[in-house]
């Protein structure tokens, strides 16, 4: 990492939490500051009424790895932005809006051209958005589960 601007991390798995541990600890070591990383929805519980009670269902067993990786970036003192997208759709649009995270998240799927839209302004625009936990929907998407299903 040493002679970077910043950090990128879209990753999954059961160890997501020690990936996060990993990147936070070279950022450390290197003295890199800024990180972008894409967890989940519903992490917090943050998904309300019927829609959170089918995420839930649907994904609520793999999100605790998630929390603790938001839980660890947000500890560091890293200039972070974790970005917790709804369900992805591959649609060829930019339509999104954002929660903070302490607000009920809104929405039931985004672009993933959307939300990489979202990624690439973070990128352009390094001081956008620091110290921040995103939730990341379409506008007008709101249901009991994404339409696409």
């Amino acid at each position: 990492m040493a002679g970077q601007d910043m950090v990128y991390a879209n990753l999954t798995g059961s160890d997501i939490d020690r990936q996060a541990k990993a990147i936070v600890e070279a950022m450390g070591a290197t003295g890199l500051k800024r990180l972008i990383f894409v967890a989940s929805l519903g992490i917090y519980d943050e998904v309300p009424g019927k829609f959170g009670e089918w995420n839930r269902s649907e994904i609520g067993a793999y999100l605790p790895p998630f929390r603790r990786a938001a839980d660890l970036i947000e500890a560091s003192g890293l200039d972070y932005t974790i970005l917790r997208p709804a369900w992805l759709t591959d649609e060829d649009e930019v339509d999104y809006e954002t929660t903070e995270r302490n607000s009920p998240f809104r929405g039931t799927e985004v672009s993933r051209k959307s939300v990489a839209d979202l990624i690439v302004k973070l990128i352009e625009s390094p001081k956008r958005s620091v110290r921040s936990n995103l939730g990341v929907n379409k506008p007008n998407t709101e249901g009991d589960k994404p339409t696409f299903l």
